[in-house]
């Protein structure tokens, strides 16, 4: 498993009260780790600019609003 214990982590101001929340942080390799804010020692999931860049896109666009229970 790869230290990311030096990343700048950050996550979105649209967290709720207890946390629940993802949280991103930009690797030197260009990569974007993204963890869980509230299990950081699970892990992360490594993208590349490209990949961040469709996935926010599609959360831009509404494409994974039933997984967040609001609907379209």
């Amino acid at each position: 498993m790869r230290d990311l214990s030096t990343a700048a982590w950050r996550k979105s101001s649209f967290s709720d009260a207890g946390g629940n929340c993802v949280e991103v942080a930009p690797l030197r390799d260009g990569r974007i780790a993204v963890r869980n804010s509230k299990q950081p020692e699970a892990g992360a999931v490594l993208f590349t600019p490209a990949e961040m860049d469709a996935w926010i896109k599609g959360c831009k666009a509404g494409e994974f609003d039933d997984l967040a229970g609001t609907g379209r």
